[in-house]
């Protein structure tokens, strides 16, 4: 079974270089690979999280060289659960984006890039998910951040490339910070394995330790969007394509706070820097949902309420509890699957009332009954109303809080419940403004174009995903915003009455695999409470290691 860990990072990157040589070519070829690459990662997760809960954690060092020398991989109850939650919502984004429809325009772009990117990313999560190494944390950390850069600016548009910009500056700054603190911890310690560290880091002056602590804690900070380190995300996130938003905000964040448990528990056992990070979990929790609250933009206000959702991870991690793991465990895996569905469901709205300005929709209960459905779903289960996923991660952490009896756990106990009530609020607010109401007068027709080749400065509507194929073709230069025939050629985005199967299918999916959180609850947080217990006791990860 030890063998099967690497296939989650490997089969991603060898299905990257079948994508690229078939390009453009073989558009149905490139995205049955893509899709059964995806669908084996998945089955090979599940087996390792099975595996790793049955008989403990798994791990194989490359190319047979022991640390601290190779290239450590361990795959155990947490990592387990993650690389199963994130490999399934990455297939059910990837089927969303086949059925967006929407092709690399050939005379402009000599290979299809979606997939390649794509396969990529996933690449890099499986990699950072199962690394056993700072350094080849790093490495997934830089593999997931180079595709990033490319799905983030698909189409050339100006505010695409402006955000895109803003992402490749924060990332590279956090980079070379992260940098800094490997060379760090190497030299005070003499290697980067974790199991190794484990047994080292505490041999170190109190002074460095808090150094090194406190560094690996702002880099992952900033990869969760955790407040005050959170002002780049409202503004990259919600100018990309659909899919990749949703990919992005319900996923790519998360490998942040996998790797604040992963290390504040492996590395840093004994919470010093607890109440620091209970008071920015407070202030991600208060000020992202404040600015959501003041959001008329579908995105932007998703935008925020994933900065205010960090925050309850951060909570649990603050903690240090075996209770709290747990509970943040649990909240990681629904968040990862609730917020990745609201934005599947931002791209299904904007594709239907050509916009995601709450002000400038509205009637789509009436107009389009299964959309409602597919929001009103995770908007509850994001706002923690009973008995779905989100309240049950909520009441982990809150009896952790109140176990804890602290001053700032009481804090954070009260400052959830306002979120929590204030994200039901934020709900309510785009149930009523977006579904519930009228339509208002001028709210696009069904064909109004959302974006065409004369639309290079301008991000209006579902966005063209290169390398899917089969788009709607309409006439090249018509200008957005009217309604139109479709033509034999052309490239353009348009409204529909009718949504492509694939994107609600792909959508409902989404919506069943959360509900499936709240259907087997019992065994999710009994399975999270011994991953929360795995991280506590660290010896058996060390054990499957370092082999004593």
């Amino acid at each position: 079974m030890n063998a099967l860990v690497p296939l989650p990072v490997l089969l991603p990157l060898c299905a990257t270089g079948l994508s690229l040589a078939f390009g453009t070519r073989l558009k149905q070829f490139q995205r049955f690979i893509s899709v059964a690459v995806l669908t084996a990662v998945l089955a090979l997760a599940v087996a390792l999280m099975i595996s790793a809960d049955t008989r403990g954690p798994l791990s194989v060092h490359l190319g047979d060289f022991a640390p601290p020398l190779g290239i450590t991989l361990v795959a155990d109850r947490l990592s387990g659960l993650m690389l199963t939650v994130s490999s399934a919502i990455t297939l059910c984004v990837l089927v969303y984006s086949i059925g967006q429809g929407m092709a690399d325009r050939d005379e402009e772009t000599p290979v299809a890039v979606f997939h390649p990117a794509y396969l990529i990313l996933v690449a890099g999560v499986s990699c950072t998910f199962l690394a056993g190494d700072l350094v080849n944390l790093y490495v997934g950390f830089e593999i997931m951040l180079v595709a990033s850069f490319v799905l983030l600016t698909l189409g050339g548009t100006g505010p695409r490339v402006r955000a895109g910009s803003t992402y490749v500056i924060i990332s590279l700054f956090s980079s070379m910070l992260f940098l800094t603190a490997i060379a760090m911890t190497y030299a005070a310690t003499g290697t980067a394995n974790f199991a190794q560290l484990a047994g080292r880091l505490g041999g170190l002056p109190l002074g460095v330790q808090t150094l090194i602590q406190a560094m690996l804690l702002t880099v992952f900070a900033i990869k969760a969007a955790v407040f005050p380190l959170a002002a780049w995300l409202p503004d990259s996130y919600p100018t990309a394509p659909a899919p990749v938003t949703a990919v992005f905000a319900g996923l790519l964040t998360k490998v942040g706070i996998y790797c604040m448990l992963r290390t504040e528990t492996l590395l840093f056992p004994g919470n010093r820097l607890g109440d620091l990070l209970m008071a920015a979990a407070l202030a991600s929790m208060v000020i992202g949902i404040l600015g959501a609250v003041a959001q008329t933009d579908l995105k932007r206000l998703l935008s925020f309420t994933l900065i205010s959702h960090i925050g309850y991870m951060v909570f649990g991690i603050g903690l240090a509890s075996r209770d709290a793991y747990g509970g943040a465990i649990v909240y990681v895996a629904h968040h990862i699957t609730v917020q990745t569905t609201l934005f599947l469901v931002a791209g299904l709205i904007e594709r239907r009332g050509g916009t995601t300005e709450l002000t400038r929709i509205g009637g789509l209960a009436k107009a389009a009954p299964l959309l409602a459905a597919l929001f009103f779903v995770p908007a509850m289960n994001l706002a923690g109303i009973p008995p779905l996923s989100g309240f049950i991660g909520k009441l982990g952490l809150m009896r952790a809080g109140v176990a804890d009896g602290s001053v700032w756990a009481w804090i954070l106990v009260i400052g959830s419940a306002v979120a929590s009530l204030l994200t039901l609020y934020v709900m309510a607010k785009v149930w009523n403004l977006a579904f519930w109401r009228a339509a208002p007068p001028g709210q696009a027709a069904d064909g109004t174009v959302l974006e065409s080749d004369d639309d290079k400065d301008a991000d209006e509507g579902p966005d063209r995903i290169p390398g899917t194929g089969d788009e709607p073709v309409f006439p090249r230069h018509q200008p957005a915003g009217r309604a139109v025939a479709a033509t034999l050629h052309g490239h353009a985005v348009t409204t529909t009455t009718r949504l492509p199967r694939l994107m609600t299918g792909a959508t409902a999916a989404a919506v069943a695999f959360g509900l499936s959180f709240t259907v087997l609850a019992g065994p999710l947080t009994s399975y999270t409470d011994r991953a929360a217990a795995e991280l506590l006791a660290r010896t058996p990860y060390t054990e499957a290691v370092l082999g004593r």
